[in-house]
């Protein structure tokens, strides 16, 4: 996407990684779709330390949390899928407490719920 092109590359990376996690030459890989050029791989390192958390038990890389409030939700690199994913990371992110007060409260109706006559 042309519009991705003329962004800085550390935004790339940043809202890479508020999809998913990556392992680098993944990373690299997708970015070079974007026109990432090769010569620039060494500086891929510089902007992981920057904005990413290394998780050594996978070998990857995620969004560090503070990043997730600069992101744009209308990022001209995000597919329809992307931006909808986004905002469902993005509302977790906002309220983490409240998703597991929901999940809590997702059960059943008891049988006097069930049984009771409809009311009029």
């Amino acid at each position: 996407c042309s519009a991705v092109y003329h962004r800085p590359y550390r935004d790339r990376v940043i809202h890479l990684l508020a999809l998913r996690a990556y392992k680098k030459p993944e990373l690299f890989a997708r970015l070079r779709r974007d026109g990432v050029m090769q010569k620039d791989k060494g500086t891929l390192a510089k902007i992981l330390q920057q904005v990413a958390k290394w998780n050594a038990k996978d070998n990857s890389f995620s969004q560090k949390e503070h990043l997730f409030q600069t992101l744009q939700t209308d990022w001209p690199g995000y597919t329809e899928i992307d931006r909808q994913n986004l905002k469902l990371i993005l509302s977790r992110k906002s309220a983490p407490s409240q998703n597991t007060t929901n999940i809590s409260q997702v059960t059943s109706p008891g049988p006097s719920e069930r049984d009771a006559p409809a009311q009029p």
